[in-house]
């Protein structure tokens, strides 16, 4: 179901497919991430990394009653502090999602799927 903004000169509707593309693209700008992750799939115990033309797969948009929530599907380069990491990319993806889009999202959570040397 689209999420519906209101404004004088008429309705926008955006899918939660644009909005997960917009979050992704976000997350990769940040330092320490290799990539997305797949939230559906897992291989003997390793993450399949994502490229730019999947961003969506690793996301996933959730509606609460109001509240708008983010969950991140990530794999975090070796060597860096993960807490930080996470920290980035929820502030990051907040602002773009608000600034782009004018949404207020609620929660951001980051679930750290594998940690891998970036190359």
């Amino acid at each position: 179901m689209p999420l519906q903004l209101n404004s004088e000169l008429g309705n926008v509707f955006i899918s939660d497919h644009v909005i997960s593309v917009l979050a992704g693209s976000a997350a990769l700008d940040c330092y320490g991430l290799v990539g997305m992750a797949s939230r559906k799939q897992l291989k003997d115990g390793i993450a399949e990394l994502l490229g730019r033309d999947n961003l969506s797969r690793g996301v996933e948009v959730r509606r609460e009653k109001e509240d708008l929530h983010i969950d991140l599907y990530i794999i975090v380069s070796y060597g860096t502090k993960i807490s930080e990491v996470a920290h980035n990319i929820q502030s990051k993806v907040k602002y773009v999602l608000n600034e782009v889009v004018g949404l207020k999202v609620d929660h951001v959570h980051i679930f750290v799927q594998g940690v891998r040397v970036s190359g």
